[in-house]
């Protein structure tokens, strides 16, 4: 039977009985007295039970009519609760944020985001998930995917964040040891780590400050599928490599590597936030606006 009700009939069924008269609910509704008498008359087709008595003067409830108006406040109590929610999600961040990044990029950067995001909003949880494989934002159920480099066809939002530079860089030891390139085509008699998760992680466009471009294939020694892995590798004195500026600056500034070629640019890549669906709720947005500094 349920199938047949119209529920908006309960809502001016509880009207009236809070109303005490039809007149008094249809001033309260907006609607004619005749109105809300036909939306009573049809729910109690519907259901198949008598829910008023009425009479010239007065109406009364039946037995029937009683248990189910408790039992409609209740049903809309519970409907106007759960719309309240659905809103708070939209308006306040609160719930968990389960968001996924690469595995260097959320130890550098997300991370302790992350951390200052969460003293803002004590309300929201995270669930943080490093993976240096593209995840399936919407099969795995993310509510945000954090992603460097440069974003592939896709029908999810996307969001950029800022860009990021690639530097060429190298251990003073190992420059000591195997000495400084100074032109790109010099890297063909150097030791070279490869990022395995790029397309093409041995060859290499350098681009002159006049515009004029070196492209160069490298010599591969070792290859790793993480961006710290290779960064690891590199401090430790085993070859030259391509990383981010994120994850170097910090040891380019205390003399840990080196950076090459400085007056040389390599292509630059974006990091992007991309989630599903129209409109993100309150927890991305929010987190977003936080990773852009717009936090209040």
């Amino acid at each position: 039977m349920a199938h047949e009700i119209n529920l908006n009939r309960l809502a001016v069924f509880t009207a009236l009985v809070r109303a005490g008269s039809f007149t008094a609910a249809a001033e309260q509704l907006g609607m004619t007295k005749a109105m809300v008498s036909q939306h009573v008359a049809r729910l109690e087709q519907e259901l198949g039970v008598t829910l008023l008595v009425r009479s010239t003067r007065r109406m009364s409830l039946t037995e029937a009519g009683a248990t189910f108006h408790a039992d409609c406040v209740r049903i809309l109590a519970d409907a106007e609760a759960a719309i309240e929610r659905v809103g708070e999600g939209h308006d306040m961040p609160r719930g968990t944020l389960r968001l996924t990044t690469s595995l260097d990029y959320g130890i550098a950067v997300v991370a302790p985001k992350l951390a200052s995001f969460m003293r803002l909003y004590p309300a929201v949880q995270v669930d943080l998930v490093l993976s240096d494989h593209i995840s399936d934002v919407i099969a795995e159920r993310f509510d945000l995917a954090i992603r460097g480099g440069w974003l592939r066809d896709s029908t999810l939002r996307a969001t950029r964040l800022g860009g990021f530079r690639q530097l060429l860089v190298a251990s003073p030891a190992y420059l000591a040891e195997q000495g400084t390139p100074r032109r790109p085509e010099d890297l063909a008699a150097h030791r070279s780590i490869a990022m395995s998760a790029l397309p093409a992680p041995l060859r290499w466009t350098f681009t002159a400050q006049g515009g004029t471009r070196r492209t160069v294939r490298m010599r591969q020694t070792a290859q790793a599928n993480s961006a710290a892995a290779v960064r690891c590798l590199v401090l430790a004195g085993a070859g030259v490599a391509v990383l981010p500026d994120y994850l170097v600056e910090e040891d380019i500034r205390a003399g840990h590597l080196v950076a090459l070629l400085a007056q040389y640019r390599l292509p630059e890549g974006g990091i992007h936030a991309v989630y599903p669906g129209r409109k993100a709720p309150a927890k991305v947005r929010a987190f977003i606006d936080h990773l852009q500094g717009k936090t209040p």
